[in-house]
């Protein structure tokens, strides 16, 4: 009753071995693709972790940049700004890290949220008055009159970018690990762990249990078995093409380090703008926000600042920039070895101890030869 170990001579199978033979090969095919996915798996998930903390340092350190702006240059908001501040690299961050945000949304907030303190604390420092409906009053007119010019809409397109390769790259290496991940649990169909018992297993029945399959049998049966898994050669190549564009992009003109220590700057000189286009915009606010109570000069609220860490971490900059730039060139020299991966996957698990390599007599699916 043997279904595929069949042979005219007297064997010591059973059709329940064959059945544990199945499932034997079912499971030693996945520990084999595995094993050949683990370094290339590895290395792909290193460079995701790598990546993620030198874009992290890099926004902290642009996030302590900005801050200390305020606490040199902007004392009266410096306290207010520290929210605004953060939320806006916590933006950034989770852009980058493929979040369902914009760039646009994340810069246009922290300006609306930055207009109502510039009004009160710079342009008109006498106002006490910040009720809830007052500050929503300030950040809608915000969009409307542009008090800070340019400088936010230029801030949005020299941003966008530089961010959207590492976002890219970022979802382009998550989807990598998905793709080796799903080929790690594609199902063997039935002929093909038949084809690999009657490879493997069948010569056991006879008592040859030393005797490997030829090469070019081995070869023959693992090419028809992973024939969907090598169908991925075209679109893993195109995506390794993808990778090397993304990290020349991430190094090329707009660069990321660039654009991020370059926030200060933009936020510096938007601020600049306002407070020259001060009375004009006070006169737009009255009329549309009505007028606020002003305090007495003397009883202006005294700075309660809280002292934002000095941003002397250029050196951990130029490490994190360093490091970013490396490990962009290591993975990409590495990724670009791995083209071939899916279309030798048949000749790699037919390396080793499987077949027999050394001695002119081996296994053919029918016989000894």
């Amino acid at each position: 009753d043997l279904q595929i170990c069949q042979h005219r001579a007297p064997t010591c199978c059973t059709k329940k071995m064959e059945e544990s033979y199945q499932a034997a090969v079912r499971r030693e095919r996945t520990q084999s693709i595995q094993a050949l996915n683990f370094e290339l798996k590895y290395m792909i998930v290193g460079h995701i972790t790598a990546f993620q903390e030198a874009f992290e340092t890099l926004l902290r350190f642009a996030e302590n940049r900005t801050s200390s702006l305020f606490e040199t240059a902007y004392r009266p908001m410096a306290k207010e700004a520290t929210e605004p501040v953060k939320e806006l690299f916590t933006d950034l961050s989770l852009y980058i890290l493929g979040a369902e945000t914009t760039v646009e949304s994340a810069v246009l907030r922290f300006f609306d949220s930055l207009f109502p303190l510039v009004y009160s604390r710079l342009i008109n420092p006498g106002i006490t008055d910040l009720s809830e409906d007052y500050t929503e009053c300030l950040r809608l007119t915000r969009q409307d009159i542009n008090p800070f010019g340019r400088y936010s809409k230029d801030m949005v397109t020299e941003l966008s970018k530089s961010l959207w390769a590492s976002r890219m790259l970022s979802q382009a290496l998550s989807l990598g690990i998905e793709v080796i991940n799903t080929t790690e649990h594609a199902a063997l169909t039935k002929e093909c762990s038949k084809a690999l018992v009657k490879m493997q297993y069948c010569p056991h029945c006879q008592g040859l249990t030393l005797i490997r399959p030829c090469v070019g049998y081995c070869l023959n049966v693992m090419r028809g078995c992973l024939a969907s898994v090598s169908e991925l050669d075209a679109q893993w190549r195109e995506y390794i093409s993808t990778l090397e564009y993304l990290t020349n992009e991430m190094a090329a003109s707009h660069d990321l380090e660039i654009a991020l220590t370059g926030i200060r700057n933009s936020i510096n000189e938007a601020i600049l703008h306002a407070q020259l286009n001060g009375p004009q915009l006070s006169a737009t606010v009255d009329k549309v926000c009505g007028q606020p109570k002003q305090q007495q000069e003397g009883n202006l609220p005294s700075d309660n600042i809280v002292p934002v860490k000095e941003a002397t971490e250029a050196q951990t900059f130029m490490m994190a920039h360093a490091s970013l730039n490396n490990k962009r060139r290591e993975f990409i020299s590495y990724m670009k070895r791995s083209r071939t991966f899916y279309a030798s996957i048949a000749e790699r698990l037919c390396d080793g101890d499987l077949v027999m390599r050394d001695s002119s007599t081996c296994w053919n699916g029918e016989d000894v030869v």
